[in-house]
């Protein structure tokens, strides 16, 4: 129920509606790459971070690692890692180009990706290099059907 009310008041926020899944959230109206980042297109701004679905596996985050803003970053290349309890993973850009800002948030407050991955967790925000990357991202409904395909796998 809480996550439900958190996910409602996401959506509300970021002024989009929402895929209900089994057990994670898919924000409608962002992009999705198959390594679990989404991505916020404002302009030519990214807004990137890890998915509801990834958090979910990853467990209780305890340390989140991030570039430094001025960084260039290249699609499909990675930028940072986040630990859990669990592992620790490897974050992915689904975008090239320049980071201009970064959540330093997540150095005293890691668990922000758990609670409010579509939120207070995203991660860094890119000058995006080339728009046309993004049409390669999955939109919701295929990130949703990724998502319960890659589960049935395992």
């Amino acid at each position: 129920m809480a996550s439900r009310l958190w996910a409602t008041r996401t959506a509300s926020y970021l002024r989009v509606s929402l895929i209900s899944r089994n057990f994670a959230t898919v924000v409608k109206d962002l992009k999705y790459a198959d390594s679990h980042e989404w991505v916020k297109i404002v302009g030519n701004s990214a807004t990137i971070g890890i998915t509801d679905h990834a958090q979910d596996h990853l467990g209780d985050v305890v340390y989140v690692e991030l570039p430094e803003a001025g960084t260039e970053v290249k699609k499909g290349e990675n930028f940072g890692a986040v630990e859990s309890v669990k592992a620790t993973s490897d974050i992915y850009t689904p975008v090239s180009g320049k980071v201009t800002d970064v959540n330093t948030k997540l150095s005293d407050s890691p668990s922000l990706v758990n609670s409010s991955p579509f939120e207070d967790g995203w991660m860094i925000k890119v000058e995006v290099k080339d728009a046309k990357e993004v049409d390669s991202l999955m939109d919701a409904d295929r990130y949703s059907k990724f998502c319960d395909d890659e589960d049935n796998k395992h």
